[in-house]
């Protein structure tokens, strides 16, 4: 987890729009330098978790996983930071994504958990656990199988996120 409690998100998401909102909660959120790492079995809900912050950040194209291409760039439709969206499941070497402009970009990197945090200390980790043997992910079996999500941070950056994404999810809720 965080640092401390006041560092760490621990909500339970129902379906997979559920999921896209959340990440759009999140993406709402990121600036340029900012690295999320994902991490969670497949069909967690990753790249479902990954459109929502797209759409929070808004940026262009249609956001499936990279798997394939190992990184996507997308574009900011506004003032907002490119987002970067990396598939680390396949890669070796740190050095495969640290040739991407992570500065200026903020950057959401599925399977990265043990692979990418030397790129930042600075950070906030997205754990996704779905139950055992339930949904692989899809819409129409994702709101039989509700996903744990833990959002943890490490360092200044990512705590001040989770408190606003506390502040984001929780509105309302007394």
């Amino acid at each position: 987890m965080g640092d401390d409690m006041d560092t760490a998100l621990d909500i339970t998401i129902r379906e997979a729009d559920g999921m896209r909102e959340f990440g759009a909660k999140l993406g709402a959120l990121l600036l340029g330098g900012d690295l999320i790492v994902l991490d969670g079995p497949l069909g967690a809900g990753k790249t479902t978790l990954a459109q929502g912050i797209a759409e929070g950040m808004g940026v262009r194209g249609r956001v499936t996983s990279p798997t394939f291409t190992i990184a996507r760039v997308h574009a900011a439709l506004g003032a907002g930071p490119d987002l970067v969206h990396v598939d680390a499941y396949r890669i070796g070497a740190l050095e495969e994504v640290d040739a991407l402009d992570l500065d200026a970009s903020a950057t959401v990197v599925e399977w990265g958990a043990g692979k990418v945090e030397a790129l930042a200390s600075d950070r906030l980790t997205v754990r996704i656990a779905r139950p055992e043997g339930g949904g692989q992910g899809l819409d129409d079996i994702f709101e039989d199988c509700p996903r744990d999500v833990s959002v943890s941070a490490s360092g200044p950056r990512s705590r001040s996120i989770v408190e606003s994404l506390r502040a984001a999810v929780f509105e309302g809720d007394e």
